[in-house]
């Protein structure tokens, strides 16, 4: 196999979506940063960085990356026999996962039970994949029985420490439980996460319906993955597949959005908007006296919406600043000075046109609803836990009510299964009577998912 230079950043753009215009004494300026990463000279056949394009080193029509590793944790508790097509099902998707891997893209597998162990390949290293390492990884694999409890905290700090054995700037793991995490407390599991931040994403499953909601979608919020049920193991292989298709895909990691904002001026909130809602104002990390990184993680060929409000000092009609400036950063791995990968800038301006300042900006409008969307799914589905059946019933209704308005008819659909739907227009529902684990379990884990707005 030829031995390609490793690929450069794909480009970037930001597009900056606010209604800029503020009456006299206004201090809030909220828009929408749309960041776009488009497929870089990897995956186009184009000669990579450092090769010669006259040369036999020059890149290959879809030649890829291989300076990725990723390591699968499966879950292997008593539970997982319960039925026993389960543990079968995690096998048999994990072994498809990794017959998704690239060639050369370095991986392990790890047991989770109340202590983590290495499955493939032991001795605390990474193999490299190719037809024989993925052979002997499905080897490794027909020997996984259940047994044992679930502490989820060890399953991550084991996979950290494999990848940190390896240089590569694309760490991914892919995490599947059935069950609570119920033979650690909750303080190490939350130490465990804190140590394994900005170390690698990780993708969190969830099969079957025994498992805690909040558990799995908070592991995948810490470390920037994707969370999602699998209620009916026989989907887990297709499920996997994608993932690692979706990891396989990604470009350029550690990515961090950089706002910097005047004298004066600071971030009210910054939050992910698209294609989830994530509120990212508390990972905030300084980067000079005015300016602070917030995480995005890995990036492939996608975009991604985020929402950020400043509040400026109050100015008379007339007067007009730059309330702040988004750049997508992406480190140096020498430690040097960071790179700029596209950037964008965000206006205020104070005038008495009455029409100019009552005007609201369609894309915060749109995702400003999507965030009341998400919050009213998660408020509601607990006051239905709690007995609160007025609460659930208002909560529930209001979510309705802005699925149907923005168009998400996925969360529609999920909301359907939940509540009886009377007037979606006025939010008028009624609770079922009786709801499967995994219709509630599924609307909870996909609440924040949103759709883009129509341009």
């Amino acid at each position: 196999m030829a031995d390609f230079a490793q690929p450069q950043a794909p480009p970037f753009s930001v597009e900056i979506y606010q209604n800029e215009f503020l009456p006299e004494g206004a201090q809030e300026v909220n828009a929408i940063v749309t960041v776009t990463s488009t497929r870089g000279a990897s995956t186009r056949g184009l000669p990579l960085p450092g090769t010669d394009p006259g040369g036999s080193s020059a890149a290959l029509p879809g030649a890829v990356r291989t300076d990725a590793a990723v390591v699968i944790m499966i879950d292997c508790s008593g539970s997982m026999d319960y039925p026993p097509t389960k543990m079968r099902n995690a096998r048999d998707a994990t072994a498809a996962a990794i017959a998704t891997l690239h060639e050369g893209v370095s991986f392990a597998v790890v047991a989770g039970t109340h202590k983590a162990e290495e499955v493939y390949p032991g001795g605390g290293r990474l193999a490299v994949a190719d037809d024989g390492t993925r052979a002997e990884a499905r080897q490794a694999l027909r020997k996984l029985s259940a047994g044992g409890g679930t502490a989820i905290g060890t399953w991550l700090r084991l996979t950290e420490k494999l990848l940190s054995s390896h240089d590569a700037p694309i760490r991914h793991a892919v995490l599947l439980t059935d069950g609570r995490n119920e033979h650690e407390e909750p303080e190490q599991l939350k130490a465990a996460l804190e140590a394994c931040t900005g170390r690698f994403t990780c993708d969190a499953r969830g099969v079957g319906t025994d498992w805690e909601v909040k558990e799995v979608t908070g592991i995948a919020s810490a470390l920037l993955g994707s969370a999602d049920i699998v209620a009916d193991p026989d989907g887990l292989a297709a499920d996997f597949t994608h993932m690692m298709e979706n990891a396989m895909g990604k470009e350029v990691a550690d990515v961090a959005l950089r706002l910097w904002t005047p004298q004066g001026s600071r971030i009210k909130f910054i939050k992910q908007v698209a294609p989830t809602v994530e509120d990212l104002s508390d990972r905030r990390t300084d980067a000079g006296s005015r300016a602070g990184d917030y995480p995005t993680g890995s990036w492939g060929e996608e975009s991604r919406d985020y929402h950020v409000c400043v509040e400026v000092p109050a100015a008379e009609v007339g007067q007009e600043m730059l309330a702040a400036r988004a750049a997508l950063i992406l480190p140096a791995p020498d430690g040097g000075t960071p790179r700029t990968l596209g950037q964008g800038l965000i206006r205020a301006v104070w005038t008495d046109d009455m029409i100019a300042t009552t005007s609201i900006n369609a894309q915060v409008a749109h995702y400003t609803g999507q965030a009341e969307l998400a919050q009213a799914i998660q408020e509601g589905l607990d006051l239905r836990k709690a007995g609160d059946e007025e609460g659930a019933t208002s909560k529930l209704g209001r979510a309705v009510q802005l699925a149907s308005e923005s168009g998400n008819a996925d969360t529609s659909k999920l909301l359907s299964k939940v509540v009886d739907v009377v007037d979606a227009a006025t939010g008028t529902v009624r609770l079922k009577a009786k709801v499967a684990d995994a219709d509630e379990m599924t609307l909870e884990t996909r609440s924040t998912k949103t759709v883009r707005v129509k341009k």
